[in-house]
């Protein structure tokens, strides 16, 4: 069979080129995956809300509710049935799977990534195509990286690798895709997969550029360097730019934070309402101006503004519209990512600012456009805390290094605001509403340092606690958490460990859950100790405590081995 040959043939090449063929299967497969996944958002898109533009206004109204709530509940019921994990952008997600899974993300996270982001981007919603290419992309790559003979626990580079081909084919912005790769998910711009990574990302580049030409994602027309108008109102552009992306991850992952505790509505009801509501607002805008910004990527709106083609007051209702509908279609669970709407905020924000400056000061035409340019760099910044990869992005995307002064200025300015307003960038919070902690462990070199390293060092200081064992509230609780077992505290003090199995078996009888006993370690234990702990604990689970036995974090074999194959890695190199 082809999956037993190629293995072989992989094994016969010498041990410094296998690496680099893969790699390059690999950054094939994850840039092709990425390409027909914009392919096919595009199709629907325009078969679907842009075909209805060109028909009677009672048409366009009847017909986009139908695709939007259907997609959207279609959507939605796939995630529900088949994948949770495959929900929102999908970056943290592949974030959690780099550092905790050790790059290995399952099939099913592919396909119903794949088929959710068409539907959902395609069929209208308020949503992005870029973060689900890095999710896909990466998975598709730690999948086959599997069948090419890697094992389960070393599949980091390849998720590392597939995810930069995805973002670099998705937005033809190859050295952007390795920065982000390096920064948001790696955490390290000298890690040691920067050769996969960047190789990776040039295949998956190649690939787009193969398929859908090498044009750059926008084309600003008659673009020169800016004025010295346009660099005295960057600041300005930038910190409201930033404060706009601030504002929609508030909306947004409070919205979410509302919308995982309460269990009245099935989730695929919640998808379908946001996507009513991306209907609503799109459709009051395009009936009153007849712009589309508000469904879907809505790059046709923001070229407009590039171009500055857009008068002020447009600019600021596309504005406000796709803001409001990105957050309540995110914050309800649509599957689609953030990239693109935070692009389209900060350049509506750019254009709304450069067209109220114009009404008093001279701006040349090439000054409007570097307006726009510094919002869309500004906000993505704001929002994803990543500046270095926000000014790649921008200048690869538009290709005119004439920006970079302009764009570099844009990301301090944003970078200052947006710790001032917000605590963690988007994607931190929504792990930590999840109730996962990254913690990218970076072991010393000596074995004797290594066992002597406390556990606070390996520790998830994030855990899920049982914090009542009434039945409604046990199974409130299980419907919001994956994991088999739960430190319970109740009154501030630790009880015991309460297994997945033994609440469903509880709540069955309808009788009281049996708790295992817990086996407690203070932040200071050493790792060696901790290891003794796990093998003995019953539960599997060692549990921090501080003096009064108040819960802190746990330590699971899993985090342990984690550890221990860093510390591993670490000695290799």
């Amino acid at each position: 069979m082809l999956a037993d040959v190629v293995p072989h043939l992989l094994q016969r090449l010498p041990p410094r080129v296998r690496p680099v063929v893969v790699t390059v299967l690999l950054g094939l497969a994850a840039g092709l995956a990425a390409v027909l996944f914009h392919l096919a958002i595009h199709f629907v898109y325009q078969n679907g809300i842009e075909a209805l533009t060109h028909r009677s206004r009672g048409a366009f109204l009847i017909g986009s509710f139908v695709l939007l709530a259907g997609t959207s509940a279609l959507s939605g019921w796939l995630l529900t049935r088949f994948c949770p994990e495959a929900a929102g952008s999908g970056i943290p997600q592949v974030k959690l799977a780099f550092w905790k899974d050790f790059g290995f993300i399952p099939w099913r996270v592919v396909w119903v990534k794949f088929v959710g982001g068409v539907l959902s981007v395609g069929g209208g919603s308020s949503l992005g195509r870029e973060g689900p290419s890095v999710q896909l992309a990466g998975g598709l790559a730690s999948q086959l990286s599997g069948l090419l003979g890697t094992g389960k626990n070393e599949r980091r580079t390849a998720a590392a690798a597939g995810s930069a081909a995805g973002l670099a084919a998705a937005f033809n912005t190859p050295i952007a895709a390795v920065t982000f790769v390096l920064e948001e998910i790696i955490g390290d711009l000298n890690s040691r997969m920067l050769g996969s990574v960047l190789l990776a990302a040039v295949i998956g580049a190649l690939v787009a550029h193969g398929l859908l030409g090498a044009q750059p994602a926008f084309t600003l027309h008659g673009q020169g360097s800016p004025q010295w108008l346009a660099f005295a109102l960057t600041p300005f552009v930038a910190a409201l730019s930033a404060v706009a992306g601030c504002w929609f991850q508030k909306m947004s992952l409070g919205l979410r934070a509302i919308n995982k505790r309460t269990h009245t509505l099935p989730p695929w009801v919640r998808t379908m309402l946001g996507g009513i509501a991306v209907w609503a607002v799109g459709s009051a805008v395009f009936i009153g101006t007849g712009h589309t910004g508000v469904f879907s990527l809505g790059y046709e709106d923001l070229s407009h503004a590039l171009d500055g083609k857009l008068v002020w007051h447009i600019a600021a209702l596309l504005l406000i519209a796709k803001l409001l509908a990105t957050a309540v279609c995110y914050g309800l669970g649509g599957c689609g990512g953030i990239f693109a709407p935070t692009l389209f905020f900060g350049g509506m924000t750019g254009a709304m600012l450069a067209g109220l400056a114009d009404l008093v000061l001279p701006l040349a035409p090439e000054d409007h456009v570097t307006l726009a340019v510094v919002g869309m760099c500004a906000c993505l910044g704001a929002v994803v805390r990543a500046p270095v990869t926000g000014i790649l992005i921008v200048f690869e995307m538009t290709h005119e290094f004439a920006l970079v002064p302009v764009l570099m200025i844009g990301a301090l300015i944003s970078e200052m605001i947006s710790r001032r307003i917000i605590h963690g960038s988007f994607y931190e919070t929504v792990l930590a509403q999840d109730g996962q902690h990254v913690e990218r462990i970076v072991p010393p070199r000596s074995l004797r340092n290594w066992m002597e390293l406390s556990a606070a060092r390996i520790a998830n200081f994030s855990p899920a606690v049982v914090r009542d064992l009434a039945p409604a509230a046990v199974q409130a609780f299980l419907a919001t958490q994956g994991h088999s077992r739960f430190p319970v505290s109740v009154d501030g003090r630790l009880s015991g460990v309460l297994t997945r199995t033994e609440a469903l078996a509880a709540l069955a009888a309808s009788r009281p859950p049996v708790l295992e006993a817990a086996v407690t370690c203070s932040p200071a234990t050493s790792v060696r100790e901790v290891a003794t702990k796990i093998v003995n604990s019953p539960s599997g689970i060692i549990i921090l405590t501080d003096p009064t036995e108040n819960v802190l974090g746990v330590i699971t074999m899993h985090d342990l081995l984690r550890a221990q194959m860093n510390f591993a890695r670490n000695q290799e190199d």
